[in-house]
């Protein structure tokens, strides 16, 4: 008998990587959706499985329709993908933050303990709730949380509701600790999206500029596709746990412009790139560093892709997409 999975934010990233994941292990995967006039299905699309997917429709705001969502689909694994997740947008909308990546898990763990007790609960926590702490340099599982933005201050809330709900209820609920993770179909407003779209555009001779806020800030870039397989290893253990899944390794913005520049034959790209006041957080995050050495031993889990890779990859499918258009 196929095991059933509900995905949150399917239409997203880490979704759509997810959902072929769980496919190709013969799950039954459904995916919650809000209920658009037109929802956008491209993410899915780009990765063939939009017509493989079963979609109910709901919202993390909504409790009763999480509660009827959970009736209907009776899942076996739950993992909370949804989220208001830019983080630069918190700061304006820090209330629809707060209730959509807060609220929204607390309605879905109580939806979850009353009809699913014994499903199991994945959430997607971020390496955003550490802020600029470290030991060493790097973070941990043991690092102290420092929240840097209403996002990051959001997703601490969840993190430790799941934890709450472990402790309380006996639920198996799991955190997993994710540092910066990208694809071709990141959102665009994410920076290193920013960056390969408008290195894109620049070469095509569409642009001429592509404006930024801190080139210094660093961070622990890994791939979706790769991230989402440590997910899936979170849910198959024999106890819940919390695990920290990143590279290891670290890479500035100015290094992100660096391989996306050189990747399509461009050296100089300070005449390119503008830098905009309008782009700085009002708390900057300087450094993300994490050392997944916990996922590594007990999950078996080890990233596959590494940062130069993954750049290219993201330029080449959007060289692809407006060669297209």
């Amino acid at each position: 008998m196929k095991k059933v999975a509900l995905i949150t934010g399917i239409l997203g990233q880490d979704g759509p990587y997810l959902a072929k994941l769980l496919l190709k292990n013969n799950y039954e995967v459904y995916g919650l959706i809000r209920r658009y006039t037109n929802p956008n299905f491209s993410n899915l699309d780009y990765l063939g499985i939009t017509d493989k997917v079963n979609y109910i429709s709901g919202d993390m705001t909504d409790e009763a329709s999480l509660i009827n969502i959970i009736k209907t689909v009776r899942p076996d694994e739950v993992y909370n993908l949804a989220a208001q997740s830019f983080v630069g947008a918190s700061w304006d909308q820090a209330k629809v933050t707060s209730e959509i990546n807060a609220h929204g898990v607390l309605y879905l763990l109580n939806a979850i303990k009353n009809f699913a007790p014994s499903a199991k609960f994945y959430q997607a926590s971020t390496s955003e709730m550490f802020g600029n702490s470290h030991k060493n340099g790097l973070q941990t599982e043991e690092t102290p949380f420092h929240p840097r933005s209403p996002y990051a201050i959001s997703k601490l809330y969840a993190y430790w509701m799941a934890i709450n709900f472990k402790e309380s209820y006996g639920m198996f609920c799991a955190n997993g600790i994710l540092f910066n993770h990208e694809s071709p179909i990141r959102g665009i407003e994410f920076v290193t999206r920013k960056i390969t779209d408008g290195v894109a555009r620049i070469k095509l001779g569409l642009a001429n500029e592509i404006r930024l806020g801190n080139l210094d800030s660093k961070r622990d870039w890994g791939f979706a596709g790769d991230y989402v397989e440590a997910m899936w290893l979170i849910l198959q253990q024999k106890e819940p746990d919390n695990y920290i899944i990143s590279t290891g390794e670290t890479h500035s913005i100015r290094d992100f412009l660096d391989a996306a520049f050189n990747h399509v034959g461009i050296k100089n790209w300070k005449k390119y790139v503008k830098l905009d006041p309008r782009f700085k957080r009002p708390a900057e995050l300087f450094a993300l560093h994490g050392k997944s050495d916990k996922a590594r031993r007990k999950l078996n889990w080890k990233p596959k892709i590494k940062f130069e890779k993954l750049v290219k990859m993201m330029i080449d499918a959007d060289i692809k997409r407006l060669s297209k258009k």
